[in-house]
């Protein structure tokens, strides 16, 4: 057998591929000034998103509490509402409850009328319980009470040798109020202290 004469040629042809193509010399200040000018302009970007986000962010936060503070708002002026929904029904009432309390005074006056006082007084008792369980309450400061201008409303002032100055000496009208908002003043006279000699 005849072996072939080795040629140079392909090796040569290997070579010449395995060779990289001359490419455009860059100097490496430039290539180093492009990429800190894209890493300036990344780093630009990335603030603005942030300060964006951030801007989102506070933009979410409180349109959250003006709903909380909404929720809030409604079911507070909900539950007034519901506290307060017969108020109007109730100060129509209140002469009523003024007559029935001075007939049924009047009537412990007249022992012959007692089976029929002590009828209505139970019928007095059923109108408080079922007012009561609606949120009112009596306003009857006792005599010797401190005077609360808050609740009471002084009609007049009489000297007491018994009850100190500026004390509740008489009742003369129940109060009252609903849901601890007030409906009407109790009316009372005030001590003025005892009577100057």
């Amino acid at each position: 057998m005849k072996e072939k004469p080795e040629s140079n040629e392909p090796e040569a042809a290997t070579e010449a591929q395995a060779a990289p193509a001359p490419e455009e010399a860059v100097a490496p200040e430039e290539a180093s000034a492009e990429a800190g000018s894209e890493t300036a302009k990344l780093l630009a970007e990335l603030d603005k998103a942030q300060a964006q986000a951030k801007d989102y962010e506070d933009r979410y936060l409180r349109s959250m509490a003006d709903l909380d503070n909404f929720r809030r708002r409604a079911a507070r002026e909900k539950e007034e509402s519901r506290l307060l929904a017969n108020a109007v029904l109730i100060e129509e009432l209140l002469p009523a409850l003024d007559n029935f309390r001075l007939g049924l005074a009047a009537a412990g006056n007249h022992p012959e009328a007692a089976e029929v006082a002590k009828g209505f007084e139970v019928v007095a008792a059923q109108l408080r319980q079922v007012l009561n369980g609606h949120g009112l309450e009596v306003i009857e400061p006792a005599p010797g009470e401190d005077f609360d201008h808050n609740l009471h409303e002084a009609v007049s002032q009489s000297p007491s040798d018994e009850i100190a100055d500026n004390k509740v000496l008489t009742l003369v009208r129940a109060g009252y109020q609903l849901n601890q908002r007030l409906l009407r003043p109790a009316s009372v006279v005030v001590s003025s202290g005892p009577a100057e000699g």
